[in-house]
């Protein structure tokens, strides 16, 4: 993520140059702790800090944690145990504990690992610096999980410092859903979404500096709702239809979407946009009503249903993701059954699975009828068969077409670049790396569980 624009060191009081200082920042979990990871070493490069992809090197160790996945928390402290080691051997350096761990654990992380210096709330790690100064000046530890009522974005530094072809981009945070499964509402708070103007700016910076491809990002990114340059309010759909029209940006995703959310502009938006691919993240959970409800998720089996014949309507070549998580309290044979059946009636190109894991503070961690781990088990294998079989199958369904590849990175053997379908595969070639940064028609002669290869139409030129 390092970037020459950002300074390497900062001027000393005596108007030399300080020593460089360098930071370590690893992201857990989701696409949006990817971003904040890339924000906050912006918002840490005016005050000298340069990024390094070795902890030993680090004056400045920042864990950007994930609360979404079973025993997240132990795993932050398990890492800690390790750095406290570092920590005694290099003086000076600090520790920082960021994002959705340190939301929910707050001050137990300072008492459970007195090797933390800063616990900082996803919300507040623009004030970063301000805290690196408190502790400078003497004041031992600085801890904020608050949620603060100024736009965080607003005191970011304008730049985005990532490099890449494909980049993230959040636009909406936070959720009102409360799912009785997730922890989300109350490590990122309400739904916040960003102005309109705010997002355009930062997307032409990124297509600026070389992205092709942005991902919007939210807790709820289809709930987005902002002031648009025009003073009127903006949907999601608005705001890509916007963001369509700066040149140079050729595709659009965005992550995640919930069900209730789907409105028809923006179903709409997958049919008459061609920079919006063809892709969707759309979680459902369960196909059980029964379950839904318990879950409190505000829609049914079949309202999930009508969406997809909808948006399968506009953009029939439409490939499918969702969530699914078995063994939620009281589920029985009879409701796994329900999403089993959904998932062979709608087809997915690919998938995420879990089991239902309690989250402290959640109401299903109180909920009566728990399921037994065997169960859960034989339940998960069962499911993710016949989601593994679709997405092989979803992709042998693409040999011996050709599809448009967005090329982002080199491939794993020398010769080889790779990049994405619109459908989200990785899909490598033959071919100089020259291609990266450039869409190209692969025709597509190999797949897999997990990628697809081919050969280009046209000869390029390395």
């Amino acid at each position: 993520m390092q970037d020459s624009k950002r300074p390497a060191a900062a001027p000393s009081p005596e108007g030399g140059e300080a020593a460089p200082k360098k930071v370590f920042i690893k992201a857990y979990g989701c696409q949006m702790n990817v971003y904040d990871a890339e924000r906050m070493a912006d918002a840490l490069a005016p005050e000298g800090y340069a990024e390094t992809a070795t902890v030993e090197e680090a004056d400045l160790v920042i864990l950007n944690t994930c609360h979404i996945r079973e025993k997240a928390a132990e795993k932050v402290y398990s890492e800690l145990g390790r750095l406290a080691k570092l920590k005694a051997e290099k003086d000076g350096m600090m520790i920082a504990v960021a994002g959705c761990v340190a939301q929910a654990e707050g001050e137990e992380i300072s008492r459970r690992a007195p090797v933390v210096d800063i616990v900082v709330g996803p919300q507040a790690y623009h004030r970063l610096p301000q805290m690196i100064a408190e502790i400078h000046r003497g004041a031992g530890r600085a801890l904020d999980t608050e949620f603060p009522v100024e736009d965080k974005f607003d005191a970011l530094p304008d730049e985005n410092g990532a490099e890449g072809v494909a980049r993230f981009l959040t636009v909406q945070e936070g959720c009102d859903k409360f799912c009785t499964f997730c922890v989300v509402p109350y490590t990122r708070g309400a739904e916040y979404s960003r102005g309109a103007a705010s997002v355009i700016a930062e997307a032409k910076r990124m297509v600026a500096t070389g992205a092709r491809e942005i991902t919007l990002l939210g807790q709820n990114v289809n709930a987005y709702k902002a002031e648009g340059p025009d003073g009127k309010d903006w949907g999601l759909a608005r705001l890509i239809r916007a963001l369509a029209e700066i040149e140079g940006l050729a595709r659009i995703r965005y992550t995640t979407s919930h069900p209730r959310d789907m409105d028809d502009d923006l179903i709409a938006a997958h049919g008459d946009v061609p920079a919006l691919m063809p892709f969707l993240h759309l979680p459902v959970q369960s196909g059980s009503d029964r379950i839904l409800a318990a879950m409190n998720r505000k829609h049914e089996a079949d309202d999930y249903r009508r969406l997809i014949e909808r948006l399968r309507a506009v953009r029939p070549d439409l490939a499918l993701s969702s969530d699914f998580i078995v063994g939620f309290p009281g589920e029985s044979d009879a409701d796994f059954e329900a999403t089993m059946r959904l998932i062979r009636e709608i087809g997915f190109a690919q998938a995420f699975s879990f089991k239902y894991s309690r989250r402290p503070g959640t109401p299903g961690a109180a909920m009566p009828k728990q399921i037994a781990e065997t169960v859960k088990d034989a339940r998960l294998k069962e499911l993710q068969d016949e989601l593994v079989r679709q997405q092989i199958a979803f992709n042998a369904s693409l040999k011996g077409r050709t599809i448009p590849v967005l090329f982002d990175r080199p491939g794993r053997h020398a010769g080889q670049v790779a990049g994405r379908s619109p459908y989200l595969q990785a899909v490598h070639v033959d071919g100089p790396l020259s291609l990266i940064g450039q869409i190209a028609e692969v025709e597509i002669s190999k797949s897999s569980q997990n990628s697809l290869s081919g050969a280009l139409k046209e000869a390029v030129a390395a």
